[in-house]
């Protein structure tokens, strides 16, 4: 538990970043940079909440593997912590995995066990749990219920706190991609509580159910294949996805998640992850709603890990040709938006 504990001591809060905006339309676009946790990703956080979650339920024991279904960057996460306080670690991953990711989380320790279909994950997972002996951590079901929604540092308390000297120091809406659906859980959570008058989007990427979950009120969804934005989007409604905390929903094309990350890079010199560019192409969607209604005010959406994890995917244009994912009409809407504030999709 100290152990644990010490890595959040040591570990400074992330970064808002500002995204360029004209700056006639009145409205500010912020990115919550977590990139920069010691994993490098927004699951750090997660990850520790998971450890102190089930070190303080007994769960984890001396010598025994901590377990885990993830798609590459909870693993990340998850293996630093079970280094840290020295119990081995398995990451059930699917086999396209990014090549990055499955180099850091045997960096930091773990081992790899892959599944050919992503919806296999959570019985595999099981399964290698009971014959070790191991805590199966499962992320999808402890997300939500690990993280201390009201307060105590968590990434809404963090956002509202950086935002106090700014212009629109309250958000008029908070973009969050979902892949537990623990973030958007915990923000939306927090903001209820604090009573604030924030709003909630979660953009869903292709190939998966949260959004068909969240329109028919059907728990029970699924779809037939895995998400190609990796991190978020899932075959399943995860137990931890709170549809009812959250406000509005936005299915995402994949070609028009690697425009907007693409975008980023363009305007604010950084590589990130195909999730963050799921968050931020619905977030200038709303911006440019805003922009039509002559409303002023503040968004903020999430860089959750940097694009060097994923440069054989998301930056390259032979994986994008191969997946016929075709990102020139995305582009040139963000690109129309940025110069006219007109959305053309």
């Amino acid at each position: 538990m100290r152990k644990v504990q010490a890595d959040a001591n040591r570990s400074a809060d992330t970064h808002l970043l500002r995204f360029p905006l004209p700056e006639r339309w009145g409205i500010d676009l912020y990115l919550k940079d977590e990139s920069t946790h010691p994993t490098g990703s927004l699951k750090h956080r997660l990850a520790r909440s998971l450890f102190l979650y089930g070190l303080c339920n007994g769960w984890i024991r001396p010598g025994r593997p901590v377990i885990e279904a993830s798609s590459g960057s909870t693993a990340v996460s998850e293996a630093y912590f079970a280094k840290l306080i020295g119990v081995p670690f398995i990451a059930v991953m699917p086999r396209t995995t990014s090549a990055e990711k499955i180099r850091l989380i045997e960096f930091h320790g773990g081992r790899c066990h892959f599944v050919d279909d992503s919806r296999k994950m959570y019985e595999e997972s099981a399964r290698l749990a009971v014959e070790t002996g191991g805590h199966y951590m499962d992320q999808f079901t402890y997300a939500e219920r690990a993280t201390d929604w009201r307060g105590n540092n968590n990434i809404a308390e963090s956002v509202f706190r950086q935002l106090r000297l700014e212009r629109f120091p309250e958000p008029a809406w908070i973009v969050a991609t979902a892949g537990t659906g623990g973030t958007s859980a915990t923000i939306a959570r927090y903001v209820h509580y604090m009573q604030y008058d924030t709003r909630i989007c979660v953009a869903d990427p292709e190939n998966s159910c949260f959004f068909e979950g969240w329109t028919t009120g059907d728990p029970d969804v699924t779809c037939d294949c895995g998400s190609r934005i990796e991190g978020i989007g899932r075959p399943r409604m995860e137990p931890s996805f709170v549809p009812g905390a959250v406000d509005r929903m936005m299915k995402v094309p994949d070609a028009a998640s690697v425009a907007a990350v693409r975008a980023l890079e363009n305007a604010i010199g950084r590589k990130a992850g195909g999730s963050t560019g799921t968050g931020l192409w619905s977030a200038l969607k709303i911006i440019a709603e805003m922009v039509a209604e002559g409303r002023q005010g503040s968004v903020v959406t999430l860089l959750c890990d940097p694009g060097d994890r994923y440069l054989d995917k998301y930056y390259s244009d032979e994986w994008l040709g191969r997946h016929g994912l075709d990102i020139e009409p995305y582009a040139a809407a963000i690109e129309r938006l940025l110069v006219t504030g007109v959305w053309t999709d």
